[in-house]
């Protein structure tokens, strides 16, 4: 009995040393300690998991393969809910569904007026409105979002941040930071996307030893996919391979 007291405790102490971190209210340390193995299970269920990589990876590869079966199905149920019912979190939904469907233009609007809103500080609308600026070539403005939302939540996916800014900064012409911050994002994660993303930026800059360097290891990983991981990482790989082909063309 003393060492699941101990145990727990344990836990309590690592999800605290987690919540103080990632800028959690301080309320949470009360709960942690004084109720170590519910409070625990409710600080993982309640911050820990949503922002994580594992929940993120999760969510995505389910709804990949639901649009592979009906690739409409989501834009179509997200707007007769919110035409139906206009609420923020309703144009939330669309303009996330609007953006899987590759219609970031109209994505980048929805969330535009979203940010107006009371959720304006959210961190998935605010996330959710970089991806959309980044696909509309807006980088300006979804730089200015990126540094917002690193000092607000510096524990947020920081794979997918760390990798948005590097685009933002590439498309601004920032090109010794971009490369920078696309060499930490393969040091640091090692992720296809991280590979993917920094071989496209390099084919497109024209230099073909990192491309190479970078395309060993993304063939890799591709061997090792399933037909999920396959859906999941689709939209990336369409744009590696258009970039490739745009790079032999223009050599």
């Amino acid at each position: 009995m003393p060492l699941i007291g101990g145990l727990h405790i344990l836990i309590a102490l690592l999800c605290a040393v987690h919540a103080v971190r990632s800028g959690q209210p301080m309320y949470w340390l009360f709960i942690l300690f004084a109720f170590p193995l519910l409070g625990s299970l409710v600080y993982f269920f309640a911050i820990y998991l949503p922002n994580s990589r594992l929940d993120h990876g999760a969510r995505k590869a389910v709804s990949a393969a639901a649009r592979a079966m009906d690739p409409g199905r989501d834009v179509r149920e997200a707007r007769a809910v919110y035409d139906v019912s206009p609420s923020a979190q309703n144009q939330m939904r669309l303009a996330e569904a609007l953006l899987n469907a590759g219609e970031a233009k109209e994505s980048a609007e929805l969330y535009e007026a979203a940010l107006k809103g009371p959720f304006a500080n959210d961190p998935d609308l605010r996330f959710g409105a970089v991806r959309a600026y980044v696909e509309c070539q807006r980088f300006d403005a979804a730089l200015g979002h990126l540094q917002t939302l690193k000092a607000d939540r510096p524990d947020y996916r920081p794979d997918q941040v760390l990798l948005l800014l590097a685009r933002c900064l590439a498309g601004t012409g920032r090109n010794a930071e971009a490369r920078e911050s696309f060499e930490a994002a393969v040091r640091q994660f090692g992720s296809f996307e991280a590979h993917a993303e920094y071989a496209i930026w390099a084919l497109a800059s024209g230099d073909a030893a990192t491309a190479a360097r970078l395309q060993t290891e993304i063939d890799r990983q591709v061997q090792l996919w399933n037909p999920v991981s396959r859906e999941l990482n689709a939209p990336v790989m369409r744009r590696l391979k258009a970039a490739h082909e745009l790079a032999r063309k223009g050599g």
